[in-house]
């Protein structure tokens, strides 16, 4: 109950500013200050999200996208973790593939989406490959930068005592990079969870962003809205995950923190 307390105090702002926005939106709805049938009120959108959650609709397609977003960013951050190493600890590497990355990391993920389609298909493995280079390219890129920042006296140390490869990249170099390629992966799976929702408005029979664009064929607007906020929500439970993952895992760097904080007088 106190912890619950702090919280409230801690984010009061937080919870406040919605829910005038809100007040303000339905207001101006019912008082006809907004056309409902282009933005419906927020107890019209909210009654239709209790009735897409109870019969089952709106809880099958965020499954569905959340099932790819989940295979699509695994591949993505594996891969941007591993060739983000290997790019980050060989300078000959790095000197080879600097053009073609440069070429590369910049197209958007909905300007590959018809080529994988065409490559392929409109099945399940244009939108994972889709979300999979979303997120590979903001793994690969936190990698190479947390790499080069580890402390050069770390890795000098490591090379006196005649540590292996291994043991350097193991023992001194992923724990001095694990929180800045944790802000990698968090900003990856922003990034796959847009991408995938820009593959199933393109090409797809389930989905939120399928039912997202079959409601707006029929000019359901308010089904249109469930979906975009749902989207939303989803995205904030999803951070929030991570934010749990990230403090469990870097406890210790939490603690280091602490400890060095403490001794300053």
């Amino acid at each position: 109950m106190k912890k619950t307390y702090i919280w409230l105090t801690q984010n009061y702002l937080s919870i406040i500013t919605p829910l005038i926005l809100l007040s303000i939106w339905e207001l101006s709805s019912r008082l006809n200050l907004i056309e409902n049938t282009f933005l419906p009120p927020p107890s019209l959108i909210l009654k239709e999200f209790f009735i897409l959650l109870l019969n089952g609709e709106l809880i099958k397609n965020l499954l569905i996208s959340i099932i790819r977003v989940a295979e699509g960013f695994f591949i993505g951050v594996s891969l941007g973790i591993i060739v983000g190493i290997q790019v980050a600890l060989n300078k000959n590497l790095q000197k080879a593939v600097r053009f073609i990355f440069g070429i590369l990391r910049p197209i958007p993920v909905i300007a590959w989406i018809p080529v994988l389609i065409l490559w392929l298909g409109i099945d399940e493995s244009s939108k994972v490959a889709a979300i999979s280079i979303g997120s590979f390219w903001s793994v690969l890129v936190s990698v190479v930068q947390a790499i080069k920042n580890v402390d050069k006296k770390y890795l000098e140390v490591a090379k006196v005592l005649r540590k292996d490869y291994k043991t350097i990249l193991l023992k001194v170099i992923l724990p001095s990079t694990l929180p800045q390629i944790f802000t990698g992966i968090r900003i990856g799976i922003d990034v796959a969870w847009r991408s995938v929702i820009a593959a199933e408005l393109i090409a797809a029979s389930a989905g939120i962003g399928y039912m997202i664009m079959y409601a707006r064929e029929l000019f359901q607007i308010d089904i249109v809205l469930v979906g975009v906020f749902s989207i939303g929500l989803t995205g904030i439970i999803i951070e929030e995950l991570l934010k749990i993952l990230e403090h469990h895992l870097l406890r210790w760097n939490t603690n280091i923190y602490q400890e060095e904080a403490s001794e300053k007088p």
